[in-house]
């Protein structure tokens, strides 16, 4: 039987701790509890303020409650929530439009996360492979080190052994690489190749971006063989690396293109981009989703890509990175034996740490945090920086001043 629910739940208090009580643990979230935001700014249950760095990982670039998209959503609200795929709607054909008219895209699919953006991704590939050579061409291939999702699809396609464990047996014909390796891509990419997936920078890898020629090679081959070639900008797309999308700032422009993250600012919403020709190969009732491309979703997807899509915004992305890789240079020179150098692009930032303190960047951001600062990892070694596109000077002066004074800690704990 059903316990009745009192009237007061939606009130009643909670807590840290009542994550360990009522959810699966698939997490282990930090002891604060976040309750208020707005902008870069984050307080907690006690009222405690911090500057947030994380937006969310790289999802609220502009910063959190931003009135636009408070406005956006609230009027979408009153007008109509969602309608089930037998149908259409005008705000997902409006972001449809302007997501074809800013990229070298014809065709956008809508779905409610980067996984499922990335599963769409590769389905796709299999199906115009399959459709277009025979059965024989499937084979995918990744690199090691790279992220695609939780699905057990793309965490097989992502090549990172510890998110695979104990979930076998996995989906096949799946072979990884080492990223920025031309030698392994050429022998590994052959003509039973259905795709290539790469980030164009990898993210939760450790901030790596891409090397050119490595990217260039990639899209050789995959003209060579066949093969679709497929950029995860989960990560790093939607002005995130200073461009709208990472692939601007190559020559290399692939076949399939995925996004999410920053595309709803915090509302769940993924997108594959693909051409006309590659497109047709999904046909009614091939694939579908739910959720994907609802009303509420795409007028808030929307209104950041018009926002974020323009010269002077990004511009200022790659002002304010450069002031931060100012910072973090001379951060680096006074503690070379705790930092190595920055890497990254726009405003996705790894900050590795030394030799000797490899697998404690997690024991940096926590005093970071307590000091009032929101700070990723990517990985064990490495210190990752994402904060909102939006993020003033005062507010890169005042993260770089609290983590000098966690490094300081730290150091004095070492």
């Amino acid at each position: 039987m059903n316990a009745k629910l009192d009237s007061g739940v939606t009130t009643r208090p909670v807590t840290r701790q009542t994550f360990d009580e009522v959810l699966v643990p698939t997490y282990a979230p930090a002891a604060m509890v976040p309750v208020r935001a707005a902008g870069l700014d984050v307080w907690d249950q006690e009222g405690k303020r911090y500057l947030d760095f994380t937006s969310g990982i790289a999802v609220s670039s502009l910063g959190h409650c931003h009135p636009v998209l408070v406005d956006a959503m609230t009027k979408q609200i009153n007008t109509l929530w969602h309608l089930g795929n037998g149908y259409t709607n005008e705000p997902v054909l409006r972001l449809g439009s302007a997501l074809v008219e800013a990229t070298f895209a014809d065709r956008a699919f809508f779905a409610n996360s980067g996984a499922e953006a990335n599963e769409a991704a590769l389905k796709l590939a299999r199906k115009y492979a399959h459709t277009k050579f025979g059965a024989h061409k499937s084979r995918i291939v990744s690199c090691l080190s790279s992220f695609h999702g939780r699905t057990l699809f793309t965490v097989s396609v992502g090549g990172q052994p510890k998110y695979t464990e104990g979930f076998e047996p996995l989906p096949q014909e799946i072979n990884h690489i080492p990223y920025n390796d031309i030698e392994a891509a050429r022998a590994a990419i052959l003509d039973d190749v259905a795709a290539v997936i790469v980030e164009p920078i990898q993210g939760e890898g450790g901030v790596i971006p891409g090397d050119h020629d490595f990217l260039v090679a990639l899209r050789e081959l995959c003209d060579k063989t066949g093969a679709l070639l497929i950029f995860d900008e989960v990560q790093s797309g939607v002005g995130r690396t200073g461009a709208f999308y990472a692939y601007m700032n190559t020559s290399v422009i692939p076949d399939v293109l995925t996004s999410a993250k920053a595309l709803g600012n915090g509302y769940p919403i993924g997108a594959m981009l693909t051409t006309e020709e590659i497109a047709q190969h999904l046909n009614v009732g091939s694939h579908g989703t739910t959720y994907g491309g609802n009303p509420l979703a795409a007028t808030v997807a929307l209104n950041v890509v018009e926002m974020i899509n323009q010269p002077a915004f990004l511009a200022r992305v790659n002002e304010a990175s450069a002031k931060i890789f100012a910072n973090l240079e001379k951060l680096t020179a006074e503690f070379p034996q705790l930092f190595g150098k920055a890497r990254g692009q726009g405003l996705l930032i790894g900050l590795p740490l030394a030799e000797g303190f490899k697998g404690r960047a997690k024991d940096v951001t926590k005093i970071a945090e307590k000091m009032g600062l929101m700070l990723l990892i990517a990985g064990p070694d490495v210190i990752r920086f994402a904060p909102a596109l939006i993020v003033t000077d005062e507010q890169i002066m005042e993260a770089d001043r609290i983590l000098r004074a966690a490094v300081a800690e730290f150091l004095a704990a070492a």
